[in-house]
């Protein structure tokens, strides 16, 4: 049987298809369809079957990530969203909180909110911080509420009250009446999407989910309905941002966790491919012709957060903690109001696309500069499948930035190179050196289909020992999704002082949380011996107003002891110090309820006898002002023999990336099929 992954991305839609039984992996990559991301994966599909001589028959497992629900936050093109909230709350969503994201950037806007303050309606009720009622919902109020919403034809609504999280009932009855109101209506009530504190942070989530609900279950409705015209057998997954597989059902009732959907597979993938090595702490490098997505997977173990900005909205739900930056294989250079030269974080996207593409594209990108450069195969990428035009790419930027700046096409099209490993260096530095870790403790990860291509500079930039480069980068976040687990995140607020009176209270909501993972995983059809738990515990010092997350093995009644002394120790990761005697209190309990997938690995099928066997062309690469243009060697990568040496410079191509080796570093394969690459740092 056969297992496809797949990840639709906003230049390419990658595919991998592995056979469960020999562990061969095949790889198809296609130009997404912005206009109807469904249509990319409707074509590619039959396209990588046909590829391994199988039809949907042969599936027994499909998982997809996609970019639509982030997309649609960033076009603002969701749907016409009203929000209910107890009476005078509803200005919280466009107030939030007082903090600038730049503190002397005096052109920093906020967006707009996405529900007008017409389409906020308020609800006479009030529950206190304990969850007792205050105020009793008035029926006559809310009834006024959601008339007035139907009366502005909204397709979606949001409902968010006080402290709900504690007592979800006032919630509860208004969706009843909606419901009869607007019978066609997308719902999202916040003690169901994020029953935790923090009003503004769970209202924003519950909304921004509203907001994207009608749409995205419109996508996966069309998806899926796909899929299984052409794998009838095949019940297919989406992958959630915190790395974790969902149910089709779970993606329609929370689109909002999808946000981070395929670069969260990717992290998943690079960290199990990495670890199965031998390199438990890795920098992953993802580089996409729009973004590039960077994190830190440390013991093997990605790092979660909770708290993100999606399209300028706070988003607070379990995932994965990547940093994005508008940097890829097609953001645009161009010359800002002082003359200087920028790159991104504009991007061509799939549509025009890069200039040498041949799709319209008239702005030169970074793909652009990279042919110019030699590093890119001047005739066709994607083996062969995509012609590219290195000549209109010269043409475009000798005339928008060499010429303007007085520079050499060279010179020009280097700078735009070192531009943006620029930026991508300071993102590296923000997710290690500035939170304490030893960037030399590290191995960088490089995938996507530029991150090999840009991996040398930037180990060098950030002085990193060495590159991972897996087989088949291009598609490392498909790939991943076939490495990842069905995972459920659970939650409750449990803000009381930690100390050995309230512990038992804690292992209750513990207790109650895994009764309910026990449940979902029963109904994703997960067997008792497949599934297994991860607790936390976010707790802080009193007095502080934000809190730290604690990992514990177990959460037993004879556990207190244990929680301290882990508080402590990750206190001072995080903040370099802690505070004994200080008394401590706990915010939110939390647990993963991970059903284990099975997962063959995928075994390497390359290596021919001779490195000589590898030698694909010869062409003259540039590789900075010092050293010009080095004649260099270009390998096929399948062909490359297990253990050969390769040293710089010199070019490893395959269908899906390019890796650059530059002068002084030197390349081997490893039996699992990975370029290591030694720095020479």
């Amino acid at each position: 049987m056969y297992r496809l992954g797949i990840d639709v991305g906003g230049t390419f839609t990658d595919f991998t298809l592995l056979n469960a039984d020999t562990g061969q992996a095949t790889h198809y990559k296609a130009p997404s369809t912005p206009s109807d991301p469904a249509e990319s994966i409707r074509k590619g599909i039959p396209a990588i079957l046909k590829r391994a001589g199988v039809d949907g028959t042969a599936l027994s497992f499909l998982g997809h990530g996609t970019t639509v629900a982030t997309n649609m936050a960033i076009e603002r093109r969701g749907a016409r969203t009203g929000l209910i909230t107890t009476k005078g709350f509803r200005d919280v969503l466009e107030v939030g909180r007082q903090l600038r994201p730049h503190l002397y950037d005096y052109t920093q806007t906020k967006p707009p909110p996405i529900v007008p303050r017409r389409h906020r309606r308020e609800v006479e009720e009030r529950l206190a911080a304990d969850g007792s009622v205050l105020t009793p919902l008035c029926e006559t109020s809310a009834r006024a509420a959601v008339d007035r919403l139907a009366d502005a034809g909204v397709d979606a609504v949001a409902v968010c009250f006080l402290h709900s999280y504690r007592a979800p009932a006032h919630e509860q009855r208004i969706r009843a009446m909606i419901e009869k109101t607007l019978p066609d209506a997308y719902i999202s009530l916040s003690s169901d999407v994020l029953p935790e504190f923090r009003e503004y942070e769970r209202m924003s989530t519950t909304v921004l989910n509203a907001y994207l609900g009608p749409a995205m279950a419109n996508y996966l409705k069309g998806f899926f309905e796909s899929v299984k015209a052409m794998a009838p057998d095949t019940e297919p997954y989406t992958i959630h941002s915190n790395g974790g597989l969902m149910t089709a059902a779970t993606a329609r009732d929370y689109p909002v966790r999808t946000c981070l959907s395929g670069p969260a597979a990717g992290v998943v993938g690079a960290s199990e491919v990495a670890r199965a090595a031998g390199f438990p702490h890795i920098i992953t490098y993802d580089v996409g012709g729009t973004s590039t997505d960077i994190s830190v997977v440390r013991d093997a173990q990605p790092a979660f957060t909770s708290d993100r900005q999606v399209a300028g909205f706070p988003v607070r739900t379990p995932m994965l903690d990547i940093h994005v930056i508008g940097a890829g294989g097609g953001s645009i250079a161009w010359l800002d109001d002082a003359g200087a030269l920028k790159v991104g974080p504009r991007s061509a996207g799939a549509a025009p696309g890069p200039v040498a593409y041949g799709l319209g594209g008239t702005e030169p990108t970074l793909t652009d500069a990279n042919l110019v450069l030699g590093r890119l195969n001047p005739r066709a990428l994607v083996d062969g499948a995509m012609p590219v035009d290195a000549e209109g790419a010269k043409a475009a930027i000798e005339a928008q930035v060499a010429e303007p700046l007085g520079l050499t096409v060279d010179a020009a099209a280097f700078g735009m190179l070192e531009i943006a490993i620029a930026n991508m260096s300071r993102a590296i530095r923000s997710v290690t050196t500035e939170r304490g870790h030893d960037i030399s403790d590290f191995a960088l990860f490089a995938y996507g289909g530029a991150g090999p291509l840009h991996a040398g500079e930037l180990a060098l930039e950030c002085r990193i020992p060495r590159i991972i480069v897996p087989e088949e980068p291009g598609t490392m976040c498909a790939r991943g999704i076939l490495l990842s687990d069905i995972v459920h995140d659970l939650v409750r607020s449990a803000i009381a002082r930690a100390d050995r009176a309230a512990w038992g209270h804690v292992c209750g909501l513990f207790e109650d949380m895994r009764a309910e993972g026990e449940a979902r995983l029963s109904r994703d059809g997960v067997e008792t011996a497949d599934r297994t738990y991860r607790y936390f515990i976010e707790a802080r010092y009193v007095g502080q107003n934000h809190e730290v997350r604690i990992a514990l093995d177990t959460v037993g009644r004879d556990g207190f002891d244990n929680f301290v002394q882990r508080f402590a120790a990750r206190h001072t990761q995080e903040y370099g110090y802690d505070i004994p005697g200080r008394p401590v209190e706990t915010v939110n309990c939390r647990i993963q309820a991970i059903g284990r997938v099975a997962r063959p690995d995928a075994r390497f099928q390359g290596g021919a006898d001779s490195l000589d066997d590898a030698v694909r062309d010869r062409r003259a690469v540039y590789v900075g002002e010092a050293q010009g243009w080095c004649e260099s060697v270009v390998y096929w990568r399948q062909n490359i023999p297990i253990g050969a040496a390769i040293d710089g410079p010199a070019i490893i191509e395959e269908m899906s990336a390019t890796t650059v080796l530059l002068p002084g570093q030197r390349a081997t394969v490893d039996p699992m099929g990975n370029i290591i690459i030694e720095t020479g740092l």
